[in-house]
């Protein structure tokens, strides 16, 4: 299929094009402000479908949104009436053109052209009227609140939140791309035919603001997000995409000691923490057990001997392991263990714990597993 894109240097577009290129069987033909007239015929002479997407929603003059929504609507759909060529469209319209708005009415105009073109021509035409749209490469101060406070909380800046209680309907640039894609492969009637995208995510600013911040504190409080949630979920990728290029990287709390060095990775208060250490040769970790709190130990790089004793028995449980391995060891409760580097040189150990450590609930109690 030959897929005409226009818009494709814009955030939904560009987005759509990297989809497309990645398909089998997918040609795609761009079409932006930086391409002629002569471009847009010959796309439009090779396309068995065009995506609409280039449009006016920020203009210097009123009059833009005239030429930029519905004159070029005019202008493709006249192409293809007078080449006789009946090919699909998907527009890529507002909620806005509900309204009586500058912009809303050149997107309600806009949609207009295309149904004539669609009963003149007996196309299939898809109207996506889309709603707030936010994901990777929106431009902040432009497409959408969420680009502006990511890119604003990403790099420390202030946010101005003229209402923490207004509602606003949010969806993600993969969804509105995945609804296009199904749109480009259904077999359905011609006409008209309204869509909205979907699933969208009604979300306050004042949420919005509180789920960036923590994402960006997530770095001290090492607190990873509630990733059940498909909004937060979402949202934290895009919230990534716009940290600059010399801050991905950032230091854990890296705690020292005769014995070597520990620094905890992640936590969450339904899934418990991560952490690693480092054991010097001869060393001796734990000696202590707990009555609720359960752990998984798994060596990376060393060899360890991981031993358990039942604090109510005398018996000694060992297992001897290896960082080639990749074994796990469960750490039942009741049971005092240790882990002791009996290798050359260092013991590098991950281990998971099944909440977060409470310096004033440790739930950890000292007793050598060797008595």
């Amino acid at each position: 299929m030959n897929v005409l894109v226009t818009g494709s240097s814009g955030f939904v577009g560009s987005n759509l094009v990297v989809w497309l290129r990645k398909l089998d069987g997918y040609q795609v033909f761009e079409f932006n402000k930086d391409n002629s007239e002569e471009d847009l015929t010959q796309a439009l002479a090779a396309a068995d479908y065009v995506v609409h997407l280039a449009g006016v929603n920020r203009p210097q003059t009123v009059d833009e949104f005239t030429t930029g929504n519905v004159d070029l609507t005019a202008r493709i759909c006249n192409y293809l009436l007078a080449a006789g060529r009946t090919v699909p469209i998907l527009l890529s319209s507002s909620i806005q053109a509900e309204l009586d708005n500058p912009y809303g009415v050149s997107k309600r105009q806009a949609e207009e052209v295309l149904t004539d073109y669609a009963q003149r021509s007996g196309a299939r035409v898809v109207v996506f009227r889309l709603t707030n749209v936010y994901g990777k490469w929106s431009r902040p101060n432009y497409n959408s609140v969420v680009s502006t406070f990511c890119h604003n909380i990403a790099n420390n800046l202030p946010i101005t939140i003229s209402d923490p209680n207004r509602e606003i309907d949010f969806i993600h640039v993969d969804d509105v791309i995945r609804c296009f894609m199904e749109e480009l492969t259904v077999d359905s009637p011609a006409g008209v035919h309204y869509r909205d995208g979907r699933p969208s995510y009604p979300v306050t600013l004042g949420r919005l603001a509180e789920l960036l911040r923590s994402f960006r504190a997530s770095r001290q409080t090492l607190i990873v997000p509630d990733f059940s949630d498909a909004f937060t979920h979402k949202l934290y990728g895009t919230f990534l995409s716009y940290l600059a290029p010399d801050d991905f990287a950032y230091n854990l709390t890296k705690r020292t000691d005769p014995r070597g060095s520990l620094a905890e990775f992640v936590k969450s208060p339904p899934f418990g923490q991560i952490f690693v250490s480092r054991t010097k040769p001869g060393i001796t970790r734990g000696n202590h057990y707990h009555h609720t709190k359960t752990e998984k130990f798994l060596v990376l790089e060393g060899e360890a001997i991981i031993r358990f004793r039942h604090i109510k028995s005398d018996e000694v449980i060992e297992y001897s392991v290896q960082g080639e391995e990749y074994r796990v060891l469960d750490i039942p409760t009741g049971y005092t263990h240790s882990i002791e580097n009996v290798g050359d040189g260092e013991l590098i150990t991950l281990f998971w714990a099944s909440e977060i450590f409470d310096p004033d609930r440790p739930d950890t109690a000292w007793e050598e597993v060797l008595s």
